[in-house]
């Protein structure tokens, strides 16, 4: 089988088992049983695959065909420019998360201590350090096996921070310039029309955000000043449809200048607040 053929080959078992994208998807596969580049395809097209290579792709075009997601079976995501290791315990990072990191270092200045609830992969916690190297992060999350991916992540990315298996802030100490976090927050009852790849493979703790979606959002909201410097922030990634209801959640507990921002699609994607403190808020009393 030559790279060309490989490349057809893998498009058409991918179209045949309803995977999106089935022609990229066979190009990645391949390029990474083979370690070819999109220049070394194009000029010698006809190459043929070693054996073991050919065996290799067959293999991981099963494993995509029965929906298990591309990056699980690579092992790598791209995010914020950074290539991040992820596996079935964590989720996937997305590009939409990279608006809530992007909040984060406008607001993050050096000496700052910040927090990432939900930590997964590190994605948010490592790219904030990356992005402001003299910031102070600790990432938490209630799963040991995600924490262990966290921790692979910044070791590769030679960053420093402490990681926490807390569920929320159950085990946190300190207080907090920042504190950041993309919490489960799918309904329960939507997860089940999620397409296949998210459904059967993705970690469910890190999508059920419980009956409505906002569980883990009054959790955050109702903790989180106990956390919170005088002026503190919380950012917080939502779903599409959840800006109003976060907000209000927010507003609630007594966050000012309470902020919606969109993503590239317009979609709502961050709820950000400040949190008073005792600046003049509730000195009455």
């Amino acid at each position: 089988m030559t790279l060309l053929e490989a490349c057809q080959y893998g498009e058409k078992q991918l179209e045949a088992a309803g995977v999106p994208e089935a022609k990229l998807n066979a190009w990645l596969l391949l390029e990474h049983v083979s370690g070819c580049t999109r220049s070394h395809y194009y000029a010698y097209p006809k190459e043929m695959l070693s054996e073991e290579v050919q065996k290799n792709y067959l293999e991981v075009l099963k494993l995509r065909g029965r929906r298990i997601p591309l990056q699980y079976i690579t092992g790598v995501q791209e995010f914020m420019g950074h290539s991040f290791l992820v596996n079935d315990q964590v989720l996937i990072p997305r590009q939409d998360t990279e608006l809530l990191v992007e909040e984060g270092l406008k607001y993050l200045r050096p000496g700052m201590h910040f927090l990432d609830l939900c930590t997964g992969s590190g994605c948010i916690l490592l790219s904030l350090l990356l992005g402001c190297p003299e910031a102070i992060g600790i990432g938490s999350d209630i799963s040991l096996e995600a924490l262990k991916t966290a921790e692979q992540n910044r070791e590769r990315m030679d960053t420093k921070t402490v990681l926490v298996e807390s569920d929320l802030f159950d085990k946190i100490e300190g207080i907090f310039d920042l504190i950041i976090s993309n919490p489960p927050y799918i309904p329960s009852q939507e997860i089940l029309g999620l397409m296949d790849e998210v459904r059967n493979y993705e970690p469910v703790c890190a999508l059920d955000g419980h009956e409505d979606g906002l569980y883990f959002y009054r959790r955050i909201a109702k903790e989180s000043p106990s956390y919170l410097k005088a002026g503190g922030r919380l950012y917080l990634e939502i779903g599409y449809d959840q800006g109003a209801g976060v907000s209000q959640l927010l507003k609630e507990q007594g966050f000012c200048d309470v902020e919606v921002k969109k993503d590239l699609a317009g979609l709502d994607r961050v709820v950000k607040g400040t949190y008073p403190g005792y600046c003049g808020i509730g000195m009455e009393e």
